[in-house]
């Protein structure tokens, strides 16, 4: 792992010196926040082992900032570049959503009638089943099963070809009494777009819903700006063999690269794209036939959206994709009219909505006149970690007018971090969200992922890493 402190930071961080803060002060907001998110991606694809990441936060619309970290081609040493397209996974299935909507607002899908009336070519012989049921995973119909394993080796000729693949399987419950994620759910859906639209799916969605954006789907594949697909072998990056996503276009079957993905978030807050009705269709949660939400953990589901809340308790709406070559993003702030995509060329461990909403976090900091100076003279920490007691190492430099540090993971926590398949990390990284050489909030950079690093009233820093895992840490100059 390679360190933040190489000669050159430490001369910057000399050079910045005790007029950082002043500096600040005068220069733009913006640009700081730039520096920050770039620290953060720069950070986070070094903790990860990823070979490439591309990021991008777009406001009303513009693109506040776009960033890039490692290879699209790992083996010719060809750089992520803003153009670079990934592999979007299941944030596919925003696309077809949207889609759907599309429809809704013209008054040409019905998102409650059961779908079989719209394209009764496909001979289903299930229990009607709705738009809104497939869109929020409540149609019983089964994600992929064992017979599917060897399901990217072909390419299916249409949506129906796909369809009949698992038209006759058995539903796992009766539609809308229970909840189970399937992509086959979105095939179906995008057959059902496609009856209504009166053209094919892939043709509708380029006219109508990606139009004019680096979205498209993953067939022809091109070679200036595609990443390669990757998969970790041994905690090695090697490349994906080759997988055909025609059995669901819909549901996982699209690319673009990290600019166009947040232009398209930014389209659907878009009101002159969307309806209001359209978009509060999308993002209500759905209801089972007992009344209840239909939840994931701990987001609730609706039209084709998870609807959530970031470290601050700010209202996201978002869908994360995992697929081979693929981790994916797209993170909407509908009441700051903010879009956030984050993409990569492997799958990872990766708590990857958090680390979306921590890259917009720094566009979100307003400067605290009351925050702590950067640490600099902290030598070690301390604290607990799911309740085990951690401690080591720690130290801080202001790189850049960006308080940065490192605390050691030669402990409970690293042990628990380095369990999963990508690379090991020696270190975490401490980011702070200002540019402003001021240590108040910060993002805690890991292997699986970034936290928000919270400065509580007794001085320590508390990290939420899951629903039972804390990490508290205090910082020492022995």
């Amino acid at each position: 792992m390679k360190s933040i402190f190489s000669l050159a930071s430490v001369i910057a961080a000399a050079s910045i010196g005790c007029n950082a803060t002043s500096t600040y002060a005068a220069e733009d907001r913006l640009a700081g926040a730039r520096r920050v998110a770039d620290a953060i991606l720069d950070a986070q694809w070094q903790a990860s082992g990823v070979p490439g990441m591309s990021a991008a936060v777009v406001r009303d619309g513009h693109v506040l900032w776009t960033g890039t970290a490692g290879y699209r081609d790992r083996e010719k040493r060809l750089p992520v570049e803003p153009a670079t397209s990934f592999r979007l996974a299941s944030v596919s299935k925003l696309v077809t959503a949207t889609a759907a909507m599309r429809l809704f607002d013209r008054g040409a899908l019905d998102l409650d009638a059961p779908v079989q009336l719209y394209a009764p070519q496909l001979h289903l012989s299930w229990s009607p089943v709705s738009a809104r049921q497939l869109a929020a995973h409540t149609s019983g119909i089964p994600h992929y099963q064992s017979i599917d394993d060897n399901r990217g080796g072909r390419r299916f000729a249409s949506v129906q070809d796909a369809v009949a693949t698992f038209a006759d399987r058995d539903l796992l419950f009766a539609p809308g009494t229970g909840y189970n994620y399937s992509s086959y759910g979105y095939t179906l859906l995008s057959a059902a777009i496609e009856a209504r639209a009166g053209v094919p799916f892939l043709q509708f969605v380029a006219r109508d819903v990606t139009n004019g954006l680096d979205i498209r789907p993953d067939i022809h594949p091109d070679r200036a700006n595609d990443s390669i697909a990757y998969e970790f072998v041994d905690g090695v990056p090697a490349k994906a063999a080759a997988h055909d996503y025609s059995y669901s276009w819909g549901g996982a079957g699209f690319r673009g690269s990290a600019p166009d993905v947040a232009r398209f978030g930014a389209r659907v807050l878009d009101t002159q794209f969307l309806s209001a009705r359209a978009r509060a269709a999308m993002w209500t949660p759905t209801r089972l036939i007992d009344g209840s939400a239909v939840a994931d953990r701990d987001d609730l589901i609706g039209f084709g959206w998870r609807i959530g809340s970031d470290s601050n308790g700010e209202r996201i709406v978002h869908h994360a994709g995992v697929a081979i070559g693929a981790r994916s993003a797209l993170l909407l702030y509908p009441d700051r009219g903010e879009s956030v995509s984050l993409l990569s060329n492997a799958v990872w461990v990766s708590d990857i909505k958090e680390t979306a909403a921590m890259l917009a976090m720094p566009f979100h900091m307003e400067a605290v006149s009351e925050s702590a100076p950067c640490p600099t003279g902290t030598t070690r920490y301390d604290g607990q970690f799911a309740g085990e007691a951690v401690s080591g190492y720690a130290r801080f430099r202001v790189i850049d007018g960006i308080c940065r540090g490192e605390l050691d993971a030669a402990n409970a926590a690293g042990t628990w971090f380095n369990a999963f398949p990508q690379a090991d990390i020696e270190h975490f990284t401490v980011i702070a969200l200002t540019a402003d050489a001021r240590f108040d909030r910060a993002a805690l950079v890991t292997s699986t992922g970034t936290y928000h690093f919270r400065r509580q009233a007794d001085g320590s820093l508390v990290a939420v890493l899951g629903p039972s895992r804390l990490l508290t840490v205090r910082l020492r100059s022995d």
